[in-house]
């Protein structure tokens, strides 16, 4: 590997990008892949969406940046929309998800403290879970990866399994300010709550005078075929951190809540230096712009349909690798046999058959294709996937 100024804390690999097109993204030398990983679900609307490009070119000539010390009519527009389209009745724009999940613990235990329940300052959350990089949010999860080396971590978190609503309901006592849940775990694996267990922390909640907080930061903003993840289960939020396919590739985040739910975020309380700024918020104008759009999420729908329909009917011409398919919409994940190992499974059909997904928890291979995929795209892919099938399974053996 050549030395770089880069921390080395990613282990890169050899795929260099300098640009994009649609649905591919091309590398140093001219070499093409099928960019089924989308910035590991940001890059919504793919590479160079012209609305996107030209809504940020514009505000970049126009003003970039202002800082929160004066009003922000790009960000209560922005704001606006978001809150017209979700539970949420105020958002706090960041730069990132991680900073979203920040803004949500604060808020859920602030709502507390102003409700004079200073001691309920317990989140319950899951295993496997993924929450960011920051110290709350390591301090969410129990995952060794990600916490070893780092302690003494945040107090104020307990964990239970995830999908195993008795178990969480078991950790409920007086220092509990609420659930913290993916709806849909990504990096954990692509393990969707299964009904029973997020309807019955929303009941939990209900009947306890907790928060529920959802961090749809993956699993958000049109992935899943609806604009939020939540939509499929029939319940709302109490507070959500969203990020990712929220600026379609431009660094951005948000906290959504209910007014109740933020009633503890006053002045001086929570902020942040480039959180919502002009360039930010055009581009999130745009991202919406589009899905919107009277069709989009009903194709995102369909495209998610079709592409695990065909995933299906592959596996069984490649069992000796692949096992099952899970998710929802276009956030999909291949469960490899075990004599198959996802990581190694991504970076061979990568490099050798120009096709780029993820590796996730629980041996998975992630699949996170723009949200703008078309069928041509989908057999492009099935087809790099079975030949990656046909060439790794000796590998494996």
């Amino acid at each position: 590997m050549p030395i770089t100024p880069l921390m080395p804390v990613y282990p890169r690999c050899g795929v260099r990008p300098v640009r994009g097109e649609g649905c591919y993204l091309i590398g140093e030398t001219g070499e093409r892949y099928l960019d089924f990983a989308a910035g590991i679900a940001v890059n919504a609307l793919g590479h160079g969406h012209p609305h996107l490009v030209k809504a940020i070119a514009d505000q970049a000539a126009t003003l970039m940046h202002v800082s929160n010390l004066y009003g922000s009519p790009q960000g209560e527009h922005l704001a606006q929309r978001i809150v017209d389209h979700s539970f949420a009745d105020t958002v706090f724009f960041t730069n990132s998800g991680t900073e979203a999940v920040e803004c949500a613990i604060k808020t859920a235990r602030r709502y507390h403290f102003v409700n004079g329940n200073p001691e309920r300052t317990t989140l319950i959350t899951f295993n496997n879970a993924f929450h960011g990089r920051t110290m709350g949010a390591i301090s969410a999860t129990n995952q060794p990866k990600m916490r070893d080396g780092f302690e003494p971590l945040l107090p104020g978190f307990a964990y239970a399994p995830f999908n195993d609503l008795e178990a969480a309901l078991a950790l409920i006592d007086e220092t509990t300010a609420g659930f913290m849940v993916e709806t849909i775990q990504g990096e954990g694996g692509v393990s969707a709550g299964s009904p029973e267990f997020i309807q019955g922390l929303r009941k939990a909640c209900d009947e306890h005078g907790l928060l529920l907080v959802l961090d749809e930061v993956q699993c958000g903003y049109g992935r899943t075929g609806k604009m939020w993840a939540y939509e499929h289960y029939g319940i709302t939020p109490d507070i959500m951190s969203v990020a990712k396919g929220i600026g379609g590739g431009f660094p951005l985040g948000a906290c959504l809540a209910t007014e109740e739910a933020a009633k503890g975020m006053v002045f001086g309380t929570h902020g942040s230096t480039y959180g919502g700024n002009p360039l930010a918020m055009a581009a999130g104008e745009a991202v919406l712009d589009v899905m919107l759009e009277p069709g989009f999420l009903e194709n995102v729908t369909a495209m998610g349909e079709r592409l695990r329909g065909a995933l299906e009917q592959m596996i069984p011409n490649h069992d000796g690798v692949f096992d099952s398919v899970r998710g929802k919409g276009l956030m999909l994940g291949i469960k490899l046999k075990d004599a198959a190992i996802a990581r190694d499974f991504v970076a061979h059909a990568r490099d050798n058959h120009g096709l780029l997904t993820v590796s996730a928890g629980e041996n998975v291979v992630r699949v996170l294709p723009p949200l703008v995929i078309e069928d041509s795209h989908i057999a492009e892919a099935i087809e790099k996937l079975s030949e990656a099938a046909r060439s790794y399974a000796p590998v494996a053996a």
